[in-house]
């Protein structure tokens, strides 16, 4: 019942910024908390950043003082302002929604993906 759409991904050099966006619609009432996650070849999707429906954020320690997660509530859109960019952040980075069911089983949705490649 949740759909979510990344966009905002693409090519940059080290050091370059990139901003991604992650627009929710369906029962987006039920949402408890959206993230990013990213997964390069050959590794598990491991987390970048969560932020709840309250506002709070969580970010992984590989991101910290470089990448900043926001929301806009009014637009039910997700951002990931990724600043510093290394080379190891090249992966394709997936917009994530958690959300219960009817008996309060978290549920996680997921977008297709957006590729971020930094590379100089």
């Amino acid at each position: 019942q949740v759909q979510l759409v990344e966009s905002g991904g693409g090519l940059v050099q080290p050091g370059g910024s990139l901003r991604l966006s992650c627009a929710a619609s369906g029962s987006i009432f039920s949402i408890y908390a959206m993230g990013w996650y990213r997964q390069a070849p050959g590794k598990q999707r491991e987390l970048v950043a969560t932020i709840t429906s309250a506002g709070t954020t969580n970010y992984a320690d590989s991101v910290k003082g470089r990448f900043t997660i926001s929301r806009n509530n009014a637009k039910n859109t997700v951002y990931l302002q990724m600043n510093s960019l290394k080379t190891e952040d090249t992966a394709v980075y997936y917009c994530n929604a958690d959300s219960p069911d009817t008996i309060a089983t978290m549920i996680k949705y997921w977008g297709q993906g957006t590729q971020v490649t930094v590379s100089s």
